[in-house]
């Protein structure tokens, strides 16, 4: 999902009798039910709002069962009419985003446990990310005052951020476009800043902030490959991560910010302390906070549109 759109405002004489009319006729009235594209899924919404601006029809849309936080301004391209052959494309379209996310992530379709390395590899990567300092109990089952992940992880990712996952969304798998490698700053050295900036704050943190810091870009790199890379990236992925190389050396702020999106899924599996949870929630989002400070630094306002190959022309892909 997106954010709510801001930076479509306008003012009321965008619509005045003296401004040129758009020679299409409005498609969607104010109420009625619609399905509309946002990123690779097609959600069903509901039309707040209609309104010419710039010379254009444009529609104030709530996307039903989500928060109001993602009603945004939208085109008449991002819409659709609910008939039953949309309907048909919006199932096909989840069945093939569920199909894809299943090969990256190296599942089968059907529902698979998880072993003991994968639980152990996970746990090492919550303690580093949390670091609290102090063992458990137990090292398996559901503890007192444990709670389930799955249930309870909210990343809760700024307005402006949320426009920079839907722009750069559009970059590469509409515009053919990819982020020029190797970044900078990369993904270390935003690692770094950021534990320098908490550290001038406090030098007590220094160790705590580390380790947190750590599991992060373990994170990063192990979930580059499976689950963060649209399919145009990919060949540009083999061709960049070689001999070893960290992803996180070479991948900036535009790939990082994809895996906060991701971060509820890798964790569902997890049972850990209501405690724990919440100080690995408020590293996160200080961590994002930190990163819209400075988002102009961090990330790139224009993508490379020379080097795109392996994609299959436009369309909305993963």
């Amino acid at each position: 999902m997106g954010n709510s759109s801001k930076d479509d405002s306008a003012t009321s004489g965008d619509a005045s009798a003296g401004d040129a009319q758009p020679s299409n006729s409005k498609l969607y009235s104010s109420g009625e039910k619609v399905l509309a594209y946002h990123g690779p899924r097609i959600y069903e919404a509901k039309v707040q709002k209609a309104e010419i601006r710039k010379n254009e029809w444009r529609y104030f849309v709530h996307y039903l069962g989500w928060s109001k936080n993602w009603d945004e301004w939208v085109g008449e391209d991002r819409l659709m009419k609910p008939t039953e052959e949309n309907v048909k494309k919006q199932q096909a379209l989840d069945k093939k985003q569920n199909a894809e996310k299943n090969v990256k992530s190296g599942r089968s379709s059907q529902p698979k446990a998880k072993t003991s390395v994968d639980a152990k590899v996970d746990k090492e990567d919550i303690k580093n990310i949390v670091s609290k300092g102090k063992k458990r109990r137990h090292d398996s089952g559901v503890e007192k005052g444990s709670v389930t992940v799955e249930k309870l992880v909210k990343i809760q990712i700024p307005a402006t951020l949320k426009k920079q996952l839907v722009d750069d969304w559009t970059s590469v798998s509409q515009q053919d476009k990819l982020v020029k490698l190797p970044r900078s700053p990369t993904i270390d050295e935003i690692l770094t800043k950021y534990l320098e900036y908490k550290t001038k704050k406090d030098s007590t943190v220094a160790d705590s902030i580390g380790e947190s810091l750590k599991g992060i870009r373990r994170y990063f790199d192990k979930a580059l490959p499976m689950m963060l890379l649209y399919t145009k990236e990919r060949k540009q992925y083999t061709e960049t991560i070689v001999d070893g190389v960290s992803p996180s050396t070479i991948y900036g702020a535009e790939h990082l910010l994809r895996l906060f999106v991701k971060l509820p899924e890798l964790l569902a599996y997890m049972t850990i302390e209501e405690e724990t949870l919440n100080r690995l929630q408020q590293i996160l989002l200080d961590f994002l906070k930190f990163l819209q400070k400075s988002q102009s630094t961090f990330f790139l306002s224009t993508y490379d549109g020379t080097k795109v190959s392996g994609g299959k022309g436009k369309g909305k892909e993963e």
